[in-house]
């Protein structure tokens, strides 16, 4: 992220009141690859590729808040990779993780990873430090450190079907998989902020926690995710959940989250009212709809509907109501950019 970006953000985060209204998204591989013309796989494998398609994105739009920005990352497959699970990578579009458990009764035998050695997380940590005297010299650092969530992780290493259902069927055995999962979400956070002192951030992206109620959200997310948002002592404790929001929202200040990117089917002002006066939130027109495929106009009354769902535009950065889509072209990301610059006078 930018340093003065970051410096930025920590003063929100203060209470303090900036001069200017924030435009940030978050961007990776679903998005920066075929808008620098390259495919998925020479963006994963190359470090020079990779570098020089995040080193494009920050100067093509050098007023925008990129978060994390640099992202060290291989999709879907990261985290599931340090699990064992059998990874497919395609020319365009995202990877694919294999399931590694055939139900919840397996989750005794799957192995704690080592987030030193294990899968890709190695090759993630070394990208970044090869590439930090670039990126230094770009005026950014490295400030998050980054994972998906316990329930978005047990989704991919047991079925999306087959984990909710065990929710219900077998508790017991979910929190046993939800606990590990958790013990290597935290050995992972903790790693990448030993490597990287400049971290002083934490993005955890989980859209499952979406879809469950509110006494299952109480059992089995808000204890771990309570853990997993104090485990380093971050400044920013940032959420990704462009599912349904609306519990999650009551919730983030007992998890210790101070940011939080939430789906455009819910308003700024009706997540303000429900996440409090403290939370930063990041939002919120359509990300595939309307940033992705609508024209400049249609970006800009899309802006202009967001401004109006709220009173105070203190500790929000506008965004997108999840991660930057595919196919976006620059004129659009212009247009929100000037959009925000437009209604925030």
């Amino acid at each position: 992220m930018r340093n003065s970006s970051w410096n930025d953000l920590v003063a929100m985060i203060d209470g303090k009141k900036l001069l200017y209204q924030p435009a940030g998204f978050i961007i990776d591989s679903p998005w920066i690859p075929g808008w620098y013309g390259i495919s998925s796989v020479d963006f994963y494998a190359s470090d020079e590729l990779w570098l020089k398609s995040n080193l494009k994105a920050v100067n093509t739009f050098p007023d925008t808040w990129f978060m994390p920005a640099f992202w060290s990352e291989y999709g879907m497959c990261t985290e599931p990779s340090a699990f064992g699970a059998r990874m497919i990578f395609f020319q365009k579009g995202l990877p694919y993780a294999d399931k590694v458990l055939k139900g919840i009764e397996d989750a005794d035998s799957l192995p704690q990873p080592n987030v030193k050695t294990d899968g890709l997380l190695p090759f993630m940590i070394t990208r970044l430090k090869n590439n930090q005297k670039a990126i230094k010299e770009a005026d950014h650092q490295t400030r998050f450190a980054v994972a998906r969530g316990p329930m978005n992780i047990a989704t991919f290493l047991m079925g999306t079907t087959e984990f909710m259902l065990a929710l219900t069927m077998d508790p017991e055995g979910s929190h046993k998989l939800l606990k590990k999962i958790t013990d290597f979400i935290c050995d992972w956070l903790s790693w990448q902020k030993e490597c990287f002192p400049s971290i002083d951030g934490l993005l955890v992206l989980d859209d499952i926690i979406g879809f469950i109620g509110e006494d299952e959200f109480q059992e089995f997310v808000v204890p771990y995710f309570k853990r997993i948002f104090s485990v380093t002592g971050a400044k920013a404790r940032f959420l990704h959940n462009d599912a349904d929001g609306l519990i999650t929202a009551k919730h983030l200040e007992e998890m210790g989250i101070n940011m939080f990117n939430f789906s455009f089917n819910h308003s700024m002002g009706e997540i303000r009212e429900l996440a409090g006066q403290n939370v930063i939130l990041v939002g919120n027109i359509p990300a595939r709809d309307v940033l992705g495929s609508g024209t400049p106009a249609i970006i800009e009354q899309s802006v202009k509907k967001a401004f109006g769902e709220i009173s105070s535009y203190e500790k929000i950065i506008w965004s997108a109501g999840g991660g930057m889509p595919p196919d976006v072209k620059d004129e659009n990301i212009h247009a929100f950019i000037n959009s925000v610059k437009k209604y925030s006078k």
